[in-house]
């Protein structure tokens, strides 16, 4: 028994921290404990197994590895971004946003629906966080659906779906820590998820639109009284193509000075935008009719959260800056859009700096808690029983990464992204790299993974948020006074199906298609290791590594390795010049001066060997005894 536990450590191990996560037990603590237990069972069981390498020793790199996690700048990104969707959310953007965008789709069928699904994107482009994006949406934008005719399931399923694009759009919390435990750039994982977003967010809206034919009573439009701004959607197109105007005619005319492409580009994008802004907020202030109610509105509500996912995402896809930094001044940009809207107090502040705190400090414990269990799990060569069991399945990459989604996606419905993160990637990873498949498109592939799992019933984090923010029971409408019916958890769960469809088949498309997360690698330069050449520099150069040259005058002759004509003398570093019997003797020690010998004969290389002079040669018997050396007596050389 002793040896089948000592032989199989490594599964038994992983499986019964799994199930104590299952469980419902804290996951660092879990981690933690399930690290050290282990460990204690592998030194004893060491003798036994030769694939258990642990000693107590070993105990002692664990401060340097939590130290480790602490000093990683990447994730320096996360409380920062975490910071800027809470201010955001406290001073009521999505409310803004839902209402305008609302009131723009509002004449066209299914308006509201592409109005919750635009709004969640700009939302998870801005906030990162999922659990805000969902309850802001539901409790704003579920009573008005439902006011207004929208079919339930559809109403619930769409919120639900939106709100998890949070884990997809950059800049994604789930991306920061995908991108840090694979070892890849935050920046490349951002610009490789942007067009699966794009993809998703898409596909939601061509869903809207079928439902929209197929069941126009699910998907009103909204009715005349209810479009409080009105019409004027010509002069919000006159205003769009303005803007281009302005950013062309800025780009080739008023900033053609400015060498770098990027900042010329972000001038002359500043300045049209500037423009468009201006011309709004002066329509406002001063009651001009230069453009319409819902145009003025539109402008003056949407450009700051552009404005601000351009200084985050725009800045990072350009080079300009890192995703820490870029998180730095969105959280900064946060801060001033609150102020300008008048919605920032210290109360704001603090409960966006508690929570922000908070998350920082939940995922600083799980990492700790995680290194504290793969030390021990790699210790007793449990990479090497994942490596064995994940890279012989059938179909190689294929095969892989079909198991892989099937497994994150089963344990999405359980455990947080962090945690499926933290322990369940560093796993995968070199498995995945093994077999030759791009990090960045398996990080986007678990992330999308990861985002269909918030929307699985019975236990997607989603479907909780939308279930806490949505009336169960009869309730009264504030606006019409009408009692309207609850909303069942059944009918949540019958609202995300459609929705999970849409997942599956995007997590199909990125698998068959790479090229739509691969595009990163589109600006990076490429090599051709035949070009490629190694180029020493030979002595004698001049560089105070030369030696004297070997048989050759220095100051006449350059063999290869010896100084030029005209060149200053190598160095002898006080050797004896070398002589190979040549004409002329090269390398001659000065006249009235005898080189230095250091008692060796000297080296003629090339002509006939000398006889030593018999006159100062001692002649030795060759039957004499050698005298033994006096040990006594420090070397002699002469």
């Amino acid at each position: 028994m002793i040896d089948f536990i000592a032989h199989n450590l490594a599964p038994i191990m992983f499986i019964s921290v799994m199930a104590m996560l299952l469980l419902g037990y804290p996951v660092a603590f879990t981690l933690a404990a399930g690290g050290l237990i282990y460990f204690a069972v592998g030194v004893e069981l060491s003798s036994i197994s030769p694939q258990i390498k642990l000693f107590w020793p070993l105990l002692q790199s664990h401060p340097e590895r939590i130290y480790g996690v602490m000093y990683n700048d990447t994730l320096l990104a996360i409380p920062f971004f975490t910071f800027m969707g809470l201010i955001l959310e406290r001073s009521r953007m999505a409310e803004d946003l839902l209402d305008t965008i609302g009131q723009l789709f509002g004449p066209v069928r299914g308006g509201l629906a592409y109005a919750v699904i635009l709004v969640g994107a700009l939302l998870g482009a801005t906030t990162g966080v999922v659990a805000a994006s969902v309850i802001a949406m539901g409790l704003i934008s579920m009573p008005i659906m439902l006011r207004y005719g929208y079919n339930r399931p559809l109403v619930a399923g769409t919120i639900a779906a939106s709100g998890t694009l949070a884990q997809i759009v950059p800049p994604s919390l789930v991306l920061i820590v995908m991108a840090d435990q694979l070892g890849r750039s935050v920046g490349d994982m951002y610009v490789g998820a942007l067009y699966p977003a794009l993809l998703i967010v898409a596909l939601y809206c061509a869903y809207i639109f079928a439902i929209s034919l197929v069941r126009p009573q699910w998907t009103p439009a909204l009715p005349a009284e209810a479009r409080t701004l009105g019409g004027g959607v010509t002069s919000l197109l006159v205003m769009l193509v303005l803007s281009l105007v302005l950013y062309f005619a800025s780009f080739h005319l008023l900033f053609a000075s400015i060498a770098s492409p990027e900042w010329r580009l972000v001038a002359a994008l500043c300045f049209a935008v500037l423009i468009v802004y201006v011309v709004a907020i002066a329509n406002k202030a001063f009651g001009w009719s230069l453009i319409s109610r819902l145009t003025q509105q539109v402008i003056i509500v949407l450009i700051p959260p552009l404005a601000l996912i351009f200084l985050v995402l725009g800045t990072i896809f350009l080079g300009i800056a890192t995703p820490t930094e870029g998180g730095a001044m969105g959280a900064s940009g946060a801060l001033l859009m609150a102020l300008a809207k008048r919605r920032l107090n210290l109360e704001t502040v603090k409960h966006a700096l508690d929570s922000t705190t908070r998350l920082s400090a939940f995922v600083m414990m799980i990492l700790i808690g995680s290194r504290v269990f793969g030390l021990t799990f790699y210790g007793i060569n449990g990479n090497v029983w994942i490596e064995d069991l994940l890279s012989n399945l059938p179909g190689q990459e294929y095969g892989f990464l079909a198991i892989v989604t099937i497994v994150v996606f089963i344990l999405g419905c359980f455990l947080d992204f962090f945690e499926i993160a933290f322990i369940m990637v560093p796993l995968l990873a070199p498995v995945a790299e093994k077999l030759g498949i791009d990090l960045i498109w398996f990080g986007v592939i678990l992330g999308i993974n990861l985002q269909t799992s918030f929307l699985t019933p019975p236990f997607g984090f989603s479907l909780f948020y939308l279930r806490s923010t949505t009336p169960s029971e009869t309730w009264k409408d504030a606006v019409t006074g009408k009692m309207m019916e609850g909303v069942r958890t059944s009918q949540i769960y019958k609202g995300v199906l459609p929705y999970i469809i849409i997942q599956a088949i995007v997590i199909v498309i990125v698998i068959v298609f790479p090229s739509l997360v691969t595009r990163y690698k589109a600006n990076d330069p490429v090599f051709d290791p035949a070009d490629v050449q190694i180029n020493v520099p030979g002595f004698g150069s001049g560089n105070g590594l030369s030696l004297p040259p070997l048989g050759s005058d220095g100051a006449n002759q350059d063999n290869g390795g010896g100084n030029g004509a005209g060149a200053p003398a190598s160095p002898s570093l006080g050797l004896p010049p070398l002589d190979f019997g040549g004409a002329g003797g090269g390398n001659a020690a000065p006249a009235g001066q005898p080189a230095p010998s250091f008692g060796l004969p000297p080296l003629k290389l090339d002509g006939p060997a000398s006889a030593p002079d018999a006159a100062t040669t001692p002649t030795v018997p060759p039957d004499a005894p050698k005298a033994a050396p006096d040990l006594s007596q420090p070397p002699s050389f002469n």
